[in-house]
């Protein structure tokens, strides 16, 4: 389903029974139920999204990434390594074409290939492990 982008997205319950019957709920939308908008980490120039979320805290999300804090197991080494690309991910083949970076992507680094172990878009870091 294609949302507009002046639609909030609304993670409550459904107003139907699973019979199909029309459910007539007790409370209105809440604030707190209001998802947020998918925006992927790409390769580029540094860029980074706060969002305030519950309890007024902060989470911070990466709209861009050039640099990769890559884990060498063998020397226990963090190096920041500049990313060449995408060259694999499992959760879909088309963030390769599209140079997308979530968690379990392969990406070509200056070093070798390494697996992004963070979640760029809940810890505004992107953090690798080197393959061997």
């Amino acid at each position: 389903m294609v949302v507009p982008d002046n639609m909030a997205l609304w993670q409550g319950k459904s107003r139907r029974k699973p019979t199909g019957g029309r459910l007539i709920s007790s409370k209105s939308k809440r604030r707190f139920e209001i998802g947020t908008e998918k925006q992927f980490a790409k390769i580029g120039a540094q860029s980074l999204k706060l969002y305030r979320t519950a309890g007024g805290n902060i989470k911070v999300r990466v709209l861009a990434a050039e640099y990769a804090n890559v884990v060498d197991k063998k020397t226990n080494k963090v190096s920041k390594v500049k990313i060449q690309g995408v060259k694999t991910n499992p959760a879909d083949p088309n963030y390769v074409q599209r140079n997308l970076l979530n968690k379990g992507a392969t990406i070509k680094t200056e070093i070798g290939d390494a697996v992004i172990t963070s979640r760029p878009g809940q810890d505004g870091a992107v953090n690798a492990v080197l393959l061997e």
